[in-house]
């Protein structure tokens, strides 16, 4: 069965630092491209940063470019999201997202989802 769990989120105030992590189990990880996205109430679910299966490209959102960084541990079968200078618009609910190879930017084309991890930035 195919697990994805994330965790790191929090209660933190404008411009601090936050590191997101999501383990995965159940699937060969290194052969998945990983997503991170997010949804905030009442907004689509939207696009934050995503990394090649291979770990050898990245792709960020405008909203996140020059403030965050993506990575991956396949030895710890975990990816990670470092968002830095945090403001109230980064709060949302936060997703890790699996999908096999190739990677994307559309939340349907990720195949396997974790259950999410609340930021919630105050001023």
């Amino acid at each position: 069965q195919v697990q994805l769990v994330e965790s790191g989120g929090g209660l933190v105030q404008t411009g601090d630092s936050l590191r997101l992590s999501c383990a995965a189990s159940g699937l060969a990880f290194s052969s998945y491209s990983m997503g991170w996205f997010r949804q905030a109430p009442g907004k689509e679910r939207e696009f934050v940063a995503a990394i090649t299966w291979a770990g050898d490209a990245t792709a960020y959102a405008d909203s996140v470019k020059g403030r965050s960084t993506i990575s991956r541990d396949n030895a710890k079968n975990t990816v990670y999201l470092n968002l830095n200078s945090l403001k109230p618009d980064d709060t949302a609910v936060y997703y890790c997202a699996a999908r096999f190879l190739a990677v994307r930017d559309t939340p349907s084309e990720y195949k396997y989802w974790g259950q999410g991890t609340q930021v919630t930035v105050s001023s």
